[in-house]
């Protein structure tokens, strides 16, 4: 009889997408029991926190895997519910809700929970950065502010399970005209910001809100967050900026934009009535002021290293 098995929980929110883990929750036990995982299953409920909660659990109770399968919110998370432990689990991700940012930048098959499973088999793993805000809350994709960003709280959930990205652009065509700017004081490793902006993203990979050349040169493991503030409001402007992003991130050396990398951040807006309100991987986290900081190699994902480009790893890379 086989003993010491490595123990693997799969938390799985069962309405992300079209409900398509659902119906490949027996092959995927199937393909991490092949890789040698006893492996058990969680389903989240509508109650607050619910996969943090049982990630925290899980990991305490030390299983050496945990796998979250949903959409960004679901792995968001799985890693606010282990991050602070000193002893962290491995984790994977099968992605199966609408914009799938962190899929992308792992380059984990989207719309197949078997084949996003199968990574698992591959064996490699990154160590990866991931942010903190507040001190307490975790984030592995972007910290944003400013007018569009807050659009993601006025899109319903069902919309965005009918229409995924699109609802999107479509709210965020109707916002265009209202973005304003806002005096902010920034503080980061080279210095300090001061000025008026209207978009504020902190990024940790270079796929952000389904554009993957936002952050062209971000690196998954250096240390580093990518700050890009947006200092224009005028519609033909940002339009511009849109299209350069889209045409190999252009968008990097145009005068209405700064573009750094920093390990730390603290922003805080001039006008105290007026405060930004963070979005945090998708979800409000709170409002300025707020310093951000980034935890190096902190937490270790299987990834399709295959597929990864070598830009995006710093010299040391994956395992």
């Amino acid at each position: 009889m086989e003993t010491n098995r490595k123990r693997a929980r799969l938390i799985y929110n069962p309405t992300s997408g079209q409900e398509i883990i659902k119906k490949n929750i027996a092959e995927v036990l199937d393909v991490l029991e092949d890789v040698g995982y006893e492996t058990s299953a969680f389903q989240t409920t509508p109650e607050p926190f619910s996969a943090q909660t049982e990630a925290e659990r899980a990991a305490k109770a030390g299983f050496e895997l945990i796998i979250a399968a949903g959409g960004d919110g679901t792995i968001n998370e799985v890693v606010n519910g282990v991050a602070n432990l000193e002893n962290r689990p491995k984790l994977a991700f099968i992605p199966t809700g609408t914009t799938n940012d962190y899929a992308r930048a792992l380059k984990i098959p989207m719309g197949d929970p078997v084949a996003a499973a199968r990574i698992i088999e591959k064996n490699q793993t990154i160590k990866m950065d991931i942010g903190r805000a507040y001190g307490e809350k975790y984030f592995i994709n972007i910290a944003a502010a400013g007018t569009l960003t807050e659009l993601t709280y006025s899109v319903p959930s069902e919309v965005k399970s009918r229409l995924g990205y699109l609802a999107y652009v479509a709210k965020g065509a109707e916002m265009l005209p209202k973005i304003k700017q806002r005096p902010v004081r920034i503080e980061h490793d080279h210095g300090v910001f001061e000025g008026q902006v209207s978009l504020i993203f902190v990024g940790l990979t270079n796929s952000i809100a389904g554009f993957e050349q936002l952050a062209p040169d971000a690196k998954l493991d250096d240390g580093n967050f990518t700050l890009i503030l947006v200092k224009t409001a005028k519609v033909f402007d940002m339009l511009s900026l849109i299209i350069q992003a889209m045409n190999g991130g252009q968008h990097v050396t145009d005068s209405n934009v700064e573009y750094l990398k920093t390990s730390k951040l603290t922003l805080e807006v001039l006008d105290p009535d007026n405060p930004f309100m963070l979005n945090l991987d998708g979800e409000y986290g709170g409002d300025t002021p707020v310093t951000l900081e980034v935890l190096k190699n902190h937490l270790e994902f299987f990834v399709n290293m295959d597929e990864i480009s070598n830009d995006a790893l710093s010299e040391e890379g994956g395992n």
